[in-house]
């Protein structure tokens, strides 16, 4: 934390670094407080908003009898392709016995892998979310509240399933970039909604090889909705034109970073819904990629 300012939340704000945070360039040195409070992940109505999203009824969810409901229960359903990949190709040397969930917010995905996997590992890099999904873990069922409009309010229950063993998941806060070295190795990796939110999404796709058995999967559903407040323009998978003036999209980028060590075996489109409001809902539709790790 800069040390030439007393309140610790900010950075010293120097056109020249007096704290050395940033080698005499202008200071970019935040408190942790700061880091944490910038970080919308970490705002209540945000996790409340994911709980909607993964533990939210289809009625809650969707309250009309029209619209898109193929679009609900979007993270149970990324953990079914998950499952359905490794029971039909099961790794060559038997190791089906557990899966992580990258970027698992409050946990929906990681409690449905526990339904087909011994050991099921969701991170997440929101100290809220994790602390949410351990709750859920604890509980089985955690209290919230949804937004109806303006001040309006819903009480609401994120419930997991009585017929999931909860104590085969566990949640740790990491991040995607540069994760744990102990996390050992999985026949799946989900990284649903995850890679347009990095950084560094190059790093993530980097330790794929490192984390997936030889013949299991890396799961990516993205909508690669790229924007510069999460991911830096020069980190970009896709979403520009390069010098040669050719557009560049986020498949071939994913593509080019895994090359040589996984191989792309399926793609799909799955849509999901986010909801804000009793009358608002995000609607998405993430692309798919499936991707098998080549044997070494």
């Amino acid at each position: 934390t800069c040390s030439t300012k007393k309140d610790k939340k900010t950075s010293c704000g120097s056109a020249t670094c007096q704290c050395g945070c940033n080698d005499g360039k202008p200071c970019t040195c935040v408190g942790d407080e700061a880091k944490e409070e910038e970080n919308v992940y970490e705002r209540k109505e945000v996790v409340d908003m994911y709980l909607m999203m993964h533990y939210g009824k289809p009625d809650e969810l969707l309250r009309w009898d029209f619209g898109p409901k193929d679009a609900l229960e979007y993270p149970a359903r990324c953990a079914k392709v998950c499952a359905d990949l490794v029971a039909q190709q099961p790794p060559a040397n038997g190791d089906n016995k557990r899966a992580l969930d990258v970027g698992c917010a409050v946990g929906r995905s990681t409690f449905e892998l526990a339904r087909y996997f011994e050991e099921a590992v969701g991170v997440d890099f929101s100290h809220a979310f994790i602390d949410t999904a351990n709750e859920l873990k604890a509980n089985g069922a955690r209290a919230y509240e949804m937004q109806d409009e303006g001040d309006l309010r819903s009480k609401c229950v994120a419930e997991i399933d009585a017929a999931i063993d909860r104590q085969r998941c566990t949640f740790r806060q990491g991040d995607a970039c540069d994760l744990d070295k102990d996390l050992g190795q999985f026949a799946v990796v989900l990284g649903a909604n995850l890679l347009c939110r990095l950084p560094k999404p190059r790093a993530f796709l980097a330790r794929l090889a490192d984390l997936v058995v030889p013949g299991g999967f890396a799961v990516l559903p993205s909508p690669y909705s790229w924007m510069e407040e999460y991911t830096p323009k020069s980190e970009w998978l896709g979403g520009y034109t390069d010098a040669d003036g050719n557009d560049v999209q986020s498949a071939d980028g994913i593509a080019a970073a895994l090359r040589g060590k996984f191989t792309l075996v399926k793609t799909d489109n799955m849509p999901f819904l986010i909801r804000e409001t009793r009358r608002k809902n995000q609607y998405t539709v993430a692309h798919l990629t499936v991707w098998q790790r080549n044997e070494d």
